[in-house]
């Protein structure tokens, strides 16, 4: 069945639909991230183990944090002149000899902390180009499969919330039996399988391969395409918004995951065990809200909804985990912030999506990613040099405090209210909302369309007790 114009609803089961390379897409990213959820608990594990300092910790988390920036903000244009596929499989296997490099080191006696740091460094400095070019996959391969934008947005992130979820609680659970330096060799062999079904289900998917109907690559050439990519970015006012807001909380977020959540379990909550328990109740319900959002929530204001999601998802965590010592209100906490952060991603995923041409969707994604990145490097390099001058319940307390003010914006900016009006289908600023045929995707499934863009993931360091990486906002969550 099609709607008017010739678009396709989403599971109308038409004939010559293509669903095996968003369904390897998806379990890609699923595997990644359940090595991701493992590096979250195992390397600050890892690190206080080793060095015994919250502040080496902290650092730790920044020389992975930077290079992650640092590769956002030059890899746009990298990532379609050599092709989405060829992108992510690399990256993956760069990323997981990095990591299976810790713990054979460390077990050869040669892993000096400087060494550790290096090798996290490489890690970030590889990842994100690997997580931009499997999501901006996203909308070419849900028109193929002959699923809606918003459909498969949010089904991007329930399926990264679960796999998030299984990772944190698999990874508390074997750091607590085997240490985190057998997990770390857990999370090697994710990225490895990441790589061999990117190689292997994305074979002949025109918009996975390089580009090669553009101008010969050259310095000049690649500072246009990059200067293009920012000045989108910078002329869309809600854009721009939420890439500042983000940026923001995922410094916030990623001081939760890699110093204050650790310190907090191994002082109060018995160990990484505890850890492991909380980011995944936080991410089984994110999944759930994801979920939720995915099946009602277009009946809802967009505004609304993630105003009221973000006020819930990070703040109480911090506040609530510097009045009490015990885990049962962290995991009441968890629940409710959980259902909050799962409608955030499905919204900003599909307002970037309505907003960047597929022309301009790898450099686009690669700025913005840089942008929601900036402040991640500090996040985790502050925080651990705080709590070692103030303690740690007055770093929770300044640190949810803060988290509160920003999440404010959507409330108060008139940016904002873009999100209920985005932009018309050309990508061209803010509008008035398309009609709803225009946003289902192409006429034909498999065809691209200039009219279902995409971005990266917005997806924070997630104001959870686990947050990560992607790319991408997962705004919290």
């Amino acid at each position: 069945m099609n709607a008017p114009g010739g678009k396709t609803i989403a599971g109308d089961g038409a004939a010559g639909t293509d669903r095996k390379p968003l369904f390897t897409v998806l379990t890609a990213n699923a595997v990644s991230i359940a090595g991701n959820s493992l590096t979250l608990i195992g390397v600050p594990w890892f690190a206080l183990e080793t060095t015994g300092s919250p502040g080496k910790a902290g650092f730790v988390a920044f020389c992975a944090a930077l290079p992650v920036v640092l590769s956002a903000i030059a890899g746009g244009p990298v990532v379609d002149r050599i092709g989405r596929r060829r992108v992510s499989i690399a990256s993956d296997l760069v990323c997981g000899l990095a990591l299976a490099a810790i713990p054979l080191l460390h077990h050869a006696g040669l892993l000096s902390y400087g060494l550790l740091c290096a090798l996290m460094a490489v890690n970030g400095l590889f990842h994100a180009p690997g997580e931009t070019a499997r999501h901006v996959l996203v909308p070419d391969l849900a028109a193929r499969a002959g699923t809606s934008l918003t459909r498969a947005a949010s089904l991007y992130d329930a399926v990264s919330r679960g796999a998030r979820m299984g990772g944190a609680a698999f990874g508390g659970v074997l750091v607590a039996l085997v240490g985190a330096d057998t997990v770390l060799y857990v999370d090697a062999a994710t990225f490895a399988v990441s790589a061999a079904l990117v190689t292997a289900g994305l074979r002949g998917i025109a918009t996975a391969e390089p580009h090669r109907d553009g101008p010969p690559l050259s310095a000049a050439r690649y500072r246009a395409d990059l200067r293009e990519g920012y000045a989108h970015l910078f002329r869309d006012r809600l854009m721009l918004g939420i890439t500042l807001m983000v940026m923001l909380t995922n410094g916030l977020s990623l001081s939760w995951s890699s110093v204050l959540l650790p310190l907090h379990a191994r002082e109060h909550l018995g160990g990484p065990a505890a850890q492991g328990l909380l980011v995944a109740v936080f991410a089984g319900c994110a999944l759930g809200g994801a979920l939720l959002y995915g099946a009602v929530g277009h009946r809802f204001p967009r505004r609304g909804v993630f105003t009221v999601g973000f006020l819930v998802t990070g703040a109480p965590m911090f506040l609530v985990a510097a009045a009490t010592g015990t885990a049962a209100p962290l995991l009441v906490t968890a629940v409710v912030s959980g259902l909050g952060a799962g409608v955030l991603n499905p919204i900003l995923t599909t307002v970037m999506y309505e907003r960047v041409p597929e022309e301009l969707r790898s450099r686009v994604a690669g700025a913005s990613t840089a942008g929601v990145l900036m402040a991640t490097p500090l996040g985790g390099l502050v925080t651990g040099l705080l709590v070692e001058r103030a303690g740690l319940t007055t770093t929770l307390l300044a640190v949810g405090g803060l988290y509160f003010l920003v999440t404010l914006a959507p409330a108060v900016f008139p940016a904002w209210r873009g999100l209920d009006a985005p932009a018309a289908p050309d990508g061209k600023g803010a509008g008035a909302r398309p009609c709803p045929a225009d946003l289902r995707g192409p006429a034909t499934p498999g065809t691209p369309s200039r009219r279902t863009p995409g971005p990266p993931e917005y997806v924070q360091y997630e104001g959870d007790p686990g947050a990560r990486r992607e790319n991408a906002p997962d705004a919290a969550g």
